[in-house]
Order: C-alpha cells, then structure tokens, then sequence
C-alpha cells in the first residue's frame, strides 16, 4: 500500500448553511458568498499538483471540488469523481432542521443542550449514537454505521493512489471533523467547525490516517 497525501476541503458555504440548517444528506447549492470562498481556495490550491481529485456525491461538493480543480496546474489530468463515501452524515429525521434545536432535542436527554457540548462531554461517535437514539424513525446513522461507510471510502482512495501523490477530497463539516477527531491524536480542537472552504491535511500511509492540521482557511 501507498503512503499519500489528501487535501481534504470543506464545500463552499450554501443556502442551508447561511440559515443554520441541519444539511447532511440533503443538499442545497452553493451560496454566492460560498462560489466566491470555493474560488478562493482554488486561488490557494492552484499549485498543488493534485493527481486525482474527488468529491462526496452532495452537489455542493461537486460543485466546489471542480472551482479547484479548474483552476490547477494539472487541471487537464484530472477528472473529477464521486465517492458517496464521502457524503456528510445522515442525520435522518433532523435533515433540514434549525441545528441548534436539533441538537438541543438530541443532547438534552444526555444533559447536553449544543453539539459542541455533547462532544466535550461524550466525543464525535456519541453525537451520532445518540441522534440515531433520538430519531423516531432512528434512520440517522450511528457511529458503526458512518465508519463502515467511510472507511469504505479510503478503501477505494487506497486502490488508486501512489506512493508520494496528493489527492483533493472536497466533503462536509461533521465528516471532516470525525475525521479529524479520530485519527488526530488530541492536538485540535474538533468542538470548533471546519470552516467553509477550509483545508485539513491528512497522511495515509499504509492504510493508517493521520490528520496533520486542521481547519486552514485558504485565501
């Protein structure tokens, strides 16, 4: 197995983020103010000399991932893909849902009443076990659910990189901050949101993550 590098950027703000809604698998499109952050990330990336791009399957993210990659110097070697591993998770009865009471209504039975709060007290995993809990339908994903999707995701990453390539993954907020909260070692501060258009930069090697920052803005 490879040992590469992956850019991992946040799509470009939208619609549902300006309004402060629950956006896991539903999708709403980029924001003006969310093209022109995308844009600028591009701007900042544009050097990189990214051998495969890709995106979760959610429009926003395809639509920030090619403002990348139009924009790079190897712009005529890549192809944009689709890894539905990817996607943010699925926060079931709660898509759409203004998120502060979201997650007052899944963290108050735990005496949590903000998702930064229930991950200081109990941690990424728990947000997403107790909003299955809290779903009446418990159609969102709990915590063995999203990992077994997305490690199924750096599966199909390892199947077509090699030794020394850069990869750009262009996903989702809660993802980005799982991600980062399992395979950082403690050094950043996941109770704060990856910001639109920010990158995390990530190590794989040999089938291990290791999150080497967090949260860039790129500007």
């Amino acid at each position: 197995m490879a040992k590469y590098q992956i850019y991992l950027v946040r799509h470009g703000r939208t619609w549902f983020n300006k309004y402060n809604k629950m956006q896991g698998w539903s999708d709403t499109p980029l924001a003006p103010e969310g093209v022109e952050v995308a844009k600028k990330a591009a701007h900042a990336l544009k050097d990189i000399n990214f051998a495969a791009a890709f995106s979760s399957d959610a429009r926003r993210a395809i639509d920030t991932c090619k403002l990348i990659v139009d924009e790079n110097i190897n712009h005529a070697n890549i192809t944009p893909q689709k890894l539905m591993e990817f996607r943010e998770e699925f926060y079931g009865y709660y898509e759409g849902m203004n998120s502060p009471e979201a997650w007052y209504m899944v963290g108050q039975p735990h005496g949590a009443a903000t998702f930064a709060e229930i991950i200081a007290k109990y941690g990424m995993d728990a947000t997403k076990d107790f909003m299955k809990e809290a779903d009446p339908f418990h159609d969102a994903e709990n915590a063995e659910e999203y990992w077994t999707r997305v490690n199924k995701g750096f599966e199909k990453l390892d199947e077509i990189a090699k030794d020394g390539d850069k990869i750009l993954l262009v996903s989702h907020g809660t993802t980005i901050r799982s991600i980062t909260d399992r395979y950082n070692d403690g050094n950043f501060d996941v109770t704060v949101s990856p910001r639109n258009s920010s990158l995390t930069m990530m190590t794989r090697d040999n089938g291990q993550n290791t999150v080497t920052s967090y949260n860039q803005m790129l500007d």
